[in-house]
C-alpha cells in the first residue's frame, strides 16, 4: 500500500493546481484511491482489507500528502473512520460489553469499505469546533433507532462520501455524546461554504441534518462512547492529521530544490541553509510522527504513547508552517505567483496548525500534562 501511495502521488500533484485553483473536489484521485484497495488500508485481512496498523497509515498519508496535500487530508478522515473501527477488537468488545448487533454492523462497515466505499466525518461545528462535549447536532431515541438533527461544518468531501460518521449529543442526557455512521441521501444537505486560503480543494462545506437511523448505525452499539474514546485513545482524532501535514512539508522542501535547481540559485549559502534547515526539521518531525505512530500500534491508549500522539501534531503543525514559509523566501518572489507549487503549498502548510486539536491546544495540553496535572480537563476550554 505504501508502494501504491508512492505510485499515485506524482498523478495527484499534477492535478493539484486545478484543484487548487477552482476548490473542486478531486475526484480522479479518489478513483485512482479506490482502484488501488486504498480504501480498504486499515480494514483487517478477514474482511478483505490489507489490515494495516496505525504505523503504515502515517507511512501512506505521508506519501499521498507529497503528492496532493487536500486529498491526503480527505482520505485521513476515511482512515480515521475505519481505524477507529477496526481498533475495536472482539476482545476490547467484550470488556465494553458491547453488544453482538455492533460487532456485525462494525464488519459490515469496514467490509464495504475494502469493496470502495468511503467515508466522511462530519464533527466539526461553528461555534464548537470539534469540542464534542459542546455540540449542538442532537439525537433522540425513536421507535425504529434514533432521530439526528444539526448542522455541521468543515466536513471534507461533503458530497462525495458514501457515508458520513457524525457525532451528536443525547437529547435526554447531554453529557452524552455518540457517534452514527450515516449512510448519503435524503436528509443530509451540502451547503457549498467552502472558500478557504488553504486546502481548497478538500471540499469541506457544510452538512445539515435530519434524519432517522436505524439502531445499528449507532457506532458500538452503546451511548456515550464518543467522549470516552475521544479521551482515552486520541491518536486518530489528533495525531491522524500529523503525517499529512508533515508529507505536505516535504513537498514543499522538494519544490523548493526544484525550483532552486532551475533558476541556478543554488549558489547562494542563504539559499542552501533554508534549504538544510528545512529538510532537517522535516526528518526531526517526521521521525516525531513515526514515533507516535508506533507507539500507538504497540500501546494505544498508553499515557507515554498519548503523550506521543499530542507531541506528534504540534510538531507536525508547527514545523509545516514554519518549513514552507522559509521555502517560498528561499525561492523568491517568483514563487508567490498563483500557481506556483510553493504558493500552493505555503497555504496548505499553513492550515496544519489551525486543524484539531490546534498547536495551541496541543501545546497547552502537553504542559498541562507536565506539570502535574489532568491535560483531559484542566484547560482553559474543553478538550473534547
Amino acid at each position: 500500500m505504501i508502494d501504491e501511495a508512492k505510485r499515485l502521488a506524482p498523478r495527484f500533484a499534477a492535478r493539484a493546481a486545478g484543484h487548487d485553483r477552482d476548490g473542486s473536489f478531486p475526484a480522479d484521485d479518489f478513483a485512482d484511491l479506490r482502484r488501488a484497495g486504498l480504501f480498504g488500508l486499515m480494514v483487517p485481512a478477514r474482511l478483505g482489507g490489507a489490515g494495516a496498523g496505525f504505523a503504515q497509515y502515517a507511512a501512506v498519508a505521508y506519501e499521498l500528502a507529497r503528492g496532493n496535500g487536500a486529498t491526503a487530508l480527505i482520505f485521513n478522515m476515511h482512515a480515521s473512520v475505519t481505524g477507529a473501527l477496526a481498533g475495536v477488537t472482539d476482545e476490547l468488545a467484550d470488556a465494553l460489553g458491547l453488544p453482538p448487533e455492533a460487532l456485525r454492523a462494525r464488519d459490515e462497515h469496514l467490509a464495504a469499505a475494502a469493496r470502495g466505499s468511503w467515508y466522511a466525518v462530519a464533527m466539526s461545528e461553528r461555534g464548537a469546533g470539534s469540542r464534542l462535549s459542546q455540540l449542538s447536532t442532537a439525537y433522540t431515541r425513536v421507535a425504529d433507532g434514533f432521530r439526528i438533527t444539526g448542522s455541521k461544518t468543515f466536513c471534507s468531501g461533503a458530497g462525495h462520501a458514501d457515508a458520513y460518521l457524525i457525532a451528536a449529543r443525547s437529547s435526554a442526557d447531554p453529557d452524552q455524546v455518540s457517534q452514527f455512521l450515516v449512510p448519503a441521501g435524503a436528509g443530509l444537505t451540502v451547503e457549498p461554504t467552502w472558500d478557504a486560503l488553504g486546502m481548497r480543494a478538500t471540499g469541506s462545506h457544510d452538512l445539515h441534518v435530519d434524519v432517522t437511523v436505524p439502531a445499528e448505525a449507532l457506532l458500538g452499539g452503546v451511548e456515550g462512547l464518543a467522549l470516552v474514546v475521544a479521551q482515552l485513545a486520541p491518536h486518530w482524532m489528533v495525531a491522524s492529521y500529523a503525517a499529512v501535514y508533515v508529507g505536505v512539508a516535504r513537498a514543499a522542501v522538494d519544490a523548493a530544490v526544484a525550483h532552486v535547481t532551475e533558476r541556478k540559485l543554488g549558489h547562494l549559502p542563504a539559499v542552501r541553509a533554508r534549504i538544510g534547515r528545512a529538510d532537517a526539521a522535516v526528518a526531526a518531525a517526521h521521525l516525531a510522527v513515526l514515533e507516535a505512530a508506533r507507539r500507538v500500534d504497540e500501546a494505544p491508549g498508553d499515557a507515554e504513547t498519548n503523550r506521543w500522539v499530542w507531541r506528534a501534531k504540534l510538531i507536525a503543525g508547527t514545523t509545516a508552517a514554519e518549513v514552507a514559509a522559509s521555502m517560498l523566501e528561499a525561492a523568491g518572489t517568483s514563487a508567490m505567483r498563483r500557481g506556483h507549487p510553493l504558493e500552493r503549498l505555503y497555504r496548505d502548510a499553513r492550515a496544519g496548525s489551525l486543524q484539531p486539536a490546534t498547536s495551541d491546544v496541543c501545546a497547552d495540553w502537553l504542559g498541562v500534562e507536565a506539570i502535574g496535572g489532568d491535560p483531559d480537563t484542566d484547560g482553559t476550554a474543553p478538550r473534547w
